[in-house]
């Protein structure tokens, strides 16, 4: 084989928590109850249009855990040799992105380095910007740059209509037929809002979309859309990378968080007495330690254990996400505290209700009254912590990683390009394009999962109309 496939501790998990998912929402859709408040998030133009702009993060969080070695060219036949860089299938599709380094800074679309440097110009020594190799490579001079960049973008925003075009095209035509419209009565339906769920806002976002990704596409293949960093590398695509870490901390966190917050919270709330008072106590003790001590203490350990055990890890990238790994875990269960409160509380309530107190009194067990009366109705508010913590937990990372507690140096990801950006703004001029394009990628997503968050809220509120 031309590739050797790897399996990275936090791929395994992604993939699986990508069952679980797709196996809940199997359940979900054969039954009606919980069928519902999902149907009401469907209807909602700002909580779906919110849920694209995840889809397109998840998609590329996806791509890039499909990890591989790729064969050596001059390894045997009988006994192939692999590389020791692990890629990524995202790596593969971006194709040259990641290989087209540049000695140091450069712009935005610029032609050239960000500082001057002494070239030999005719056996004298001059100092100006030295063109980039590979940024506005195929360009002659600088006036022809500016409309290059409108020719490109102006072929993305053409292609991108088109598809967007070919795309609703499809989707009107299904859509019609499957409600036995004619496809005019269908378009009106849709101008006109009445379709049941917010077919506007959909389109209109996967145009935006489209777009977008086209000009990207285009820009990229002629200049750094993004620049370049210290070392020359190409910042659009540590951004691009750096969405797994994000995705991977906000997830995985939440794997641990939630069997430690919904086990303690609901005990505590429903036995009460003692086993109350030892919970209580438990997260009590745990929320006056300063988090980020715990965290830093987590993150040394294993370090430490990484580096005198280095036969283990046969690469970087195997070292870099057993760290990753490390932190997920470290946070996950230094994070429970504030939803098992939530839950303690609302357990507390439901534990004196009337149907509680007759299933007490007819010897149903404690095991079957929380799992029939309990936790249906606080499940609810698992999920809308889930969402909503989600997008702290991808702020966390960043934090974590500018005060140097974080994910490995080598590892691309937001709060790293924010740590090596930081002594930058200080330059004169200021280098201010990593910042830049980490805080539009993490506002992005952060402000996407918060929408999709408030529409979730809003539909499982019972109090509130559309709720259950």
């Amino acid at each position: 084989m031309d590739i050797q496939p790897v399996i990275l501790w936090t791929d395994g998990l992604i993939f699986a928590l990508l069952a679980g998912v797709l196996a809940l929402a199997w359940s979900i859709s054969r039954q009606e109850h919980l069928r519902a408040p999902w149907a009401a998030v469907g209807r909602r133009p700002m909580a779906m249009g919110a849920a694209l702009v995840l889809g397109v993060f998840v998609a590329i969080g996806l791509l890039d855990s499909l990890h591989y070695r790729e064969k050596l060219a001059d390894s045997p036949v009988d006994k192939p040799q692999y590389s020791v860089e692990v890629l990524s299938v995202f790596d593969a599709l971006v194709g040259d992105l990641r290989t087209r380094n540049e000695k140091t800074y450069s712009a935005p679309l610029a032609m050239h380095l960000y500082a001057k440097e002494f070239v030999d110009r005719d056996g004298q020594a001059v100092r100006e910007y030295p063109r980039l190799q590979y940024g506005g490579a195929h360009l002659r001079d600088a006036t022809e740059r500016r409309p290059d960049i409108v020719r490109r973008s102006a072929i993305a925003l053409t292609q991108g209509l088109a598809a967007s075009l070919l795309l609703f095209g499809v989707l009107a035509a299904w859509q019609a037929r499957r409600a036995k419209l004619s496809l005019g009565e269908w378009l009106t339906r849709w101008g006109e809002g009445r379709l049941g769920w917010p077919g506007r806002t959909l389109v209109c976002m996967a145009t935006l979309l489209l777009i977008l990704a086209g000009v990207l596409m285009h820009l990229a293949a002629g200049y750094h859309v993004f620049g370049t960093d210290k070392v020359g590398q190409d910042v659009l695509y540590i951004t691009l990378k750096s969405i797994r870490t994000g995705l991977v901390i906000g997830t995985l966190t939440t794997l641990v968080t939630l069997p430690l917050a919904i086990s303690l919270g609901i005990a505590a709330g429903y036995f009460r007495g003692w086993v109350d008072d030892v919970i209580q106590y438990v997260y009590t003790v745990l929320n006056s330690i300063p988090g980020v001590l715990l965290i830093a203490a987590a993150v040394l350990i294993v370090q430490g254990y990484i580096e005198s055990h280095p036969e283990l890890f046969d690469n970087a990238a195997a070292r870099a996400d057993v760290r990753l790994l490390a932190l997920c875990l470290i946070m996950g269960m230094t994070s429970w505290t504030g939803l098992a409160r939530l839950l303690r509380g609302e357990a507390l309530k439901l534990s004196t209700l009337d149907y509680v107190d007759a299933a007490r009194a007819f010897g149903v067990s404690h095991t079957r009254i929380l799992s029939r009366h309990i936790f249906p109705n606080v499940f609810h508010l698992v999920l809308i912590a889930i969402v909503l913590d989600f997008s702290g937990l991808v702020l966390a990372e960043a934090v974590l990683s500018y005060v140097g507690v974080g994910v490995d140096p080598s590892m691309h990801s937001w709060g790293n390009m924010i740590n090596g950006a930081r002594l930058e703004l200080a330059r004169e001029p200021t280098v201010w394009w990593q910042l830049g394009a980490a805080f539009t990628f993490m506002f992005t997503l952060v402000l996407a999962a918060n929408l999709f968050a408030d529409g979730v809220r809003d539909a499982f509120d019972p109090r509130r109309e559309g709720g259950r």
